[in-house]
């Protein structure tokens, strides 16, 4: 039997639980996935430094060994972690705002960035926090990736076009796209147009060809994902051949060979200041985007994710990345499905990437001098395009108008006034919407199916109720922000012509009562207590009364606590010999 410190051990290093089962097997569907993953992410990782506005190396470098750090704090078995669209153009606002021009204090500034993510992110995981992200709802999570990917898009026209163009928001892009459109370089513009064409036509024609040439399905879907390699390599050959670097047409250039410098972080206070909101902010969305794809993933396995533990392999990556050179990383959407699909078996998977990355770094860098920077924002723009959907717009309308104004207000003020502002926005919409919709909680006045124990809502089915009875059910915990609807709904109730004697509060979906609740409660007590009438509850939960018998509602309640709501109809209901009292309502269904 493990001994309790040994458990510990493997909560905070799941590392333990897996490679204890760790055979040839798995070593070899892993060491198969990473060689595809590294395919992938080698021209991904270049693309996202430079829509980070970083040196190309640095993608390479936040792509080892932060994948080291997941594979040993991480409990995903299929996420690869490693430079996303989202958080690079995250990075690039917020390195941006600093005024840098030094590319040495810029690379400073997006490890220090990475720094303090990773501890934030550790922190939330050791304190098990992980539910904070909860309060960023799905639906404003997708408004913010969608204007984002619009804004990531339209920023890589400048290297399409190769022009210059600036903003952190589309207004000023848009702005600065058509002051200087006429400067074109026609050579880097057919780049840019051909390969993202081509890179187009992989993503929706290459598996089907492939497939016709008699290649298996899944081989077919495999080679179709690493499509962004051969239009690396032929623009890059095109580029050499054609001595393009000197015609206008701007190129990777010399990218250090050498695994990743041993970094360290500014300890600048007033850079740690100025860095502090953005970084949380980047830990946020990189939380919430790798633990859904994570999340989804297990699910195909039956197997499960610890979020909480999520926290502290994403912290850990992301202290890795600062102190090798890199940047923030988060779990990538797409090249964890190619790993999931070429069936990486455990996080061993992004170790193996590592090394591969590692070896590219020693042996390859000086082979894509002549890339051109065309190429690898069409593969940006072909990546972020598919994050881009607009029919949230459309179910959000249709399901919730409260959810609908969330995610317009996010996209919104996303494209108009940059990552920073919208992403801010989505978190305190989020947390709005939830205190808008708790605040006023359904209540529905309830009666007595005939024939049963069951109540139901007045105003849905045809039930009994009685003139002097009112019974009312609460579908929403009781707290600071609800407590006063509550109150107020009651009072407006039973002040009416009818003869209301007692008043049953229902509290079956009633999971907590905080202090303000109850100090509303016992303030409705006493005012009902002035009117004549009682007031009861029913349907308590344990946990709840458990909090109740600590304080003096009950010592001083004018009614009773049921067991059942029945239990309360029953006993509350005017005796046989008093018809007068009684009276039974059929009410037409709404």
């Amino acid at each position: 039997m493990a001994s309790p410190i040994l458990n510990r051990f493997k909560q905070y290093l799941p590392i333990l639980t897996w490679a204890k089962t760790y055979d040839r097997n798995t070593a070899t569907s892993d060491l198969v996935a990473a060689v595809i993953v590294t395919v992938m992410l080698i021209p991904q990782s270049l693309a996202y430094a430079l829509l980070a506005g970083l040196p190309a190396e640095m993608g390479l470098y936040a792509s080892i060994l932060p994948l080291v750090a997941y594979a040993v704090f991480g409990t995903s078995r299929a996420l690869a972690v490693g430079p996303v669209a989202v958080v690079s153009l995250m990075t690039a606002a917020a390195v941006g705002n600093l005024g840098l021009s030094d590319p040495l204090q810029i690379a400073v500034a997006a490890g220090t960035l990475a720094f303090i993510s990773g501890l934030i992110l550790t922190v939330l995981g050791v304190l098990r926090l992980g539910f904070l992200a909860n309060f960023l709802s799905h639906p404003v999570i997708a408004g913010f990736i969608t204007a984002s990917g619009i804004l990531i898009a339209v920023s890589q026209l400048k290297h399409i076009f190769g022009i210059k163009l600036s903003g952190d928001n589309l207004p000023e892009q848009i702005a600065t796209f058509f002051e200087h459109v006429g400067e074109t370089n026609l050579i880097t513009l057919a780049i840019g147009v051909a390969a993202t064409a081509f890179l187009f036509w992989v993503r929706k024609g290459l598996k089907p060809l492939l497939i016709r040439s008699g290649m298996k399905p899944r081989l077919a879907d495999i080679s179709a994902k690493a499509g962004p390699v051969a239009a690396v390599v032929v623009t890059t050959l095109i580029a050499w051949g054609f001595g393009l670097s000197d015609r206008g047409v701007k190129v990777v250039g010399d990218i250090p060979m050498g695994l990743p410098p041993l970094t360290m972080p500014s300890v600048s206070p007033s850079l740690w200041s100025q860095l502090f909101v953005p970084a949380l902010l980047i830990s946020i969305i990189g939380f919430v985007e790798s633990v859904s794809v994570a999340k989804t993933l297990a699910a195909k396995r039956r197997q499960r994710i610890s979020p909480d533990q999520e926290l502290i392999g994403l912290g850990t990556s992301n202290i890795a990345a600062a102190v090798s050179g890199g940047y923030p990383v988060t779990g990538g959407f797409s090249r964890s499905v190619v790993n999931f699909d070429a069936g990486a078996e455990t996080p061993a998977a992004g170790a193996y990437t590592a090394v591969g990355i590692g070896l590219a770094t020693l042996l390859l860098t000086p082979l894509i001098y002549f890339l051109p920077n065309a190429t690898l924002a069409a593969t940006i723009i072909v990546a972020v395009l598919s994050l881009v959907d607009f029919s949230i717009l459309r179910t959000a309308w249709g399901y919730s108008k409260v959810d609908f104004v969330a995610v317009a207000a996010t996209i919104l003020l996303t494209l108009g006034f940059g990552v920073e502002a919208g992403v801010s926005a989505g978190v305190l919409l989020s947390i709005g919407l939830h205190l808008y919709k708790t605040s006023r909680p359904h209540i529905a006045e309830v009666g007595l199916v005939p024939g049963t124990e069951h109540f139901r809502n007045i105003k849905r089915h045809k039930v009994e109720t009685k003139a002097h009875l009112v019974t009312l059910r609460v579908d929403e915990s009781l707290y600071f922000a609800n407590a006063s609807f509550l109150e107020d709904y009651i009072l407006g109730r039973v002040t009416c012509d009818q003869p209301i004697k007692e008043v049953v509060l229902q509290m079956t979906a009633v999971n907590e009562v905080d202090l303000s609740a109850l100090e509303t409660l016992e303030e409705l007590n006493h005012r009902l207590k002035d009117m004549g009438i009682r007031l009861h509850l029913s349907e308590v939960k344990g946990p709840v009364m458990d909090r109740l018998k600590r304080s003096d509602l009950l010592d001083h309640l004018t009614g009773k606590v049921y067991l059942s709501q029945y239990n309360a109809w029953k006993e509350l209901s005017p005796a046989p010999q008093d018809p007068a009292a009684e009276r039974t309502s059929k009410a037409n269904a709404a």
